[in-house]
């Protein structure tokens, strides 16, 4: 079972420390993990903590979702899977190309 929590709107200072202390309230956490832009190494403002189980994972996000964390509102709630990038339907991150754009084929004569 899933017991991956999203938390946004969480403040650029927030450390994984912090987050781990919130969250303890309400069971064990086994990883805490804020995300940060690769290039600059700041926080993007979220994160994702995981607790041991799923009763104490409700407990925390029932507890905290809304509520106020160094001047933020939180917004807490069970992280989703990741989808995956399906790049076969040219929907892949650089986006998709089609050959048949507008009516217009190369090669052919458009009179």
């Amino acid at each position: 079972m899933n017991t991956k929590i999203y938390v946004g709107n969480l403040s650029f200072n927030a450390t994984d420390d912090e987050l781990k202390q919130l969250f303890a309230e309400f069971g064990n956490v086994s990883d805490v993990f804020i995300v940060k832009d690769r290039a600059t190494g700041r926080s993007r403002g979220f994160a994702f903590v995981t607790m041991d189980n799923a009763d104490s994972m409700n407990a925390a996000i029932e507890a905290l979702n809304e509520s106020e964390f160094d001047g933020r509102a939180l917004v807490v709630n069970e992280a989703r899977p990741k989808e995956e990038n399906d790049r076969s339907s040219g929907g892949g991150s650089r986006g998709g190309f089609s050959n048949n754009r507008g009516g217009f084929s190369r090669g052919r004569d458009n009179r």
